[in-house]
């Protein structure tokens, strides 16, 4: 597996966003990357990024009905990057959108 591949998107809600301020981030990432992986992937994608700890989630589907058919919603893995305190920030958006 290649590092650009572990790594999909950063994943936005309230709860993450305000997770941001502790110097912890939350991305979605690859089904089979553990989290040596990520750490090196992380530091690999955004330079001056030194990363303390990885937590990391197996999101389950959600059971859905449209009428009488029934599913799931697709399983994924998120993991919650803690850099240290001498670390850069990672800039997820513009700087002119956080001014807003």
């Amino acid at each position: 597996m290649q590092l650009s591949e572990v790594i999909l998107r950063p994943v936005i809600t309230e709860q993450s966003m305000l997770n941001i301020d502790d110097n912890k981030y939350t991305f979605e990432v690859d089904r089979r990357a553990n989290k040596t992986h990520i750490k090196q992937a992380v530091e690999a994608m955004f330079e001056g990024v030194k990363v303390a700890k990885i937590n990391t989630i197996n999101v389950k589907g959600k059971a859905k009905r449209m009428g009488r058919y029934q599913g799931f919603t697709r399983r994924y893995k998120k993991a919650v990057v803690t850099l240290t305190e001498d670390s850069k920030r990672i800039e997820l958006f513009g700087e002119d959108q956080q001014a807003e």
